[in-house]
């Protein structure tokens, strides 16, 4: 089992900054990315950033130039720079992992249990 744990959510004014932490726990065999996912309220949760075990570095459209994702693999630790911050990156955000389990093909993801980014105009 793999456990994710976010921080660093909070409240800030449009045009702010803030960086977000997800530590993961457990055994993990191979990982194979993590990504970052975002739901606001009455809406999909939808796809922020991810980064692969090799570097590779994904992102919404939404946000490409104003949000940085990375990983310090010593830590097990997931970052999201977040700059000039707008109304509409109001949501929860979510770590996901994606793993191969020891002995299997079959790939596992797990969810932390999120941090709140609320940005008032």
């Amino acid at each position: 089992q793999v456990q994710l744990v976010e921080s660093g959510g909070g409240s800030v004014q449009a045009g702010g900054s803030l960086k977000l932490s997800c530590v993961a726990s457990g055994y993990i065999y191979k990982q194979l990315a993590m990504s970052w996912f975002r739901q606001a309220p009455g809406k999909e949760r939808e796809f922020v950033s991810t980064v692969t075990t090799g570097g590779t570095t994904t992102y919404a459209d939404s946000v490409k130039g104003r949000f940085t994702v990375s990983q310090d693999n010593a830590k097990n630790t997931l970052y999201l720079q977040m700059d000039s911050l707008k109304p509409d990156d109001t949501a929860m955000y979510f770590c996901k992992i994606l793993i191969f389990p020891r002995g299997s093909v079959t790939t596992v993801s797990y969810w932390g249990q999120g941090t709140q980014v609320t940005v008032s105009s």
